[in-house]
């Protein structure tokens, strides 16, 4: 958080190293640590580094989108389920002995299902964010997903965004909860692939 010089440990703006608070340098709403301190004024000075503060999507912000996003897949993911598992559900009949044999193919369906499910997410994720530069969940929140110089994400690298948001995901969350600490916004995803979520809009 860029208000929070005393709270612990923060994390660079530049390489994201998790620094302690009084040791990082502020530049505008950015903090560095000692090690990229003298490279970062040198880019200041070339021009190779934003002056201007740049808005950063914050942690709820991105949790009203992700929510909005995880909705309509949850739709598609759920008629993909009815359409690929459905046939192969049958109703037990009162007083009839339940076929044991069709187990097996219902939880290979269920795992096609899954597997299904998170190639449309991936598709759904990198198509947007690569074209579009937000999900229809962050379009709806005014937020975008870009490079740090401003520029679009491409779709290898949208792609990987996804992938590592499950990382992020696996470590009890915290990979998005690094979100609220760090100076840029950044969770651990956007650390991996080097990605930054802004507003795009006031």
């Amino acid at each position: 958080m860029s208000t929070s010089a005393n709270q612990g440990t923060l994390y660079c703006a530049e390489c994201g190293r998790p620094t302690a608070a009084e040791e990082l340098a502020r530049f505008g709403d950015l903090l560095v640590c000692p090690a990229c301190k003298n490279n970062y004024v040198q880019k200041l000075r070339e021009g190779a580094a934003p002056a201007a503060a740049v808005a950063y999507a914050g942690f709820w912000i991105r949790v009203v989108g992700y929510l909005i996003d995880a909705i309509i897949l949850g739709v598609v993911g759920g008629i993909v389920q009815v359409l690929v598992i459905g046939p192969m559900i049958k109703m037990p009949q009162p007083g009839v002995v339940p076929d044991l044999s069709t187990i097996g193919p219902a939880l290979g369906a269920l795992g096609l299902a899954s597997l299904i499910n998170i190639a449309i997410a991936a598709c759904y994720e990198g198509f947007f964010v690569a074209n579009l530069q937000a999900t229809p969940g962050k379009m709806v929140i005014g937020v975008k997903v870009v490079r740090p110089d401003g520029s679009r994400v491409d779709l290898g690298r949208a792609f990987g965004r996804y992938f590592s948001k499950i990382l992020s995901g696996l470590i009890l969350c915290i990979g998005f909860i690094m979100v609220g600490f760090d100076a840029q916004k950044r969770g651990l995803h956007d650390m991996i692939c080097d990605t930054r979520v802004v507003k795009s809009r006031a």
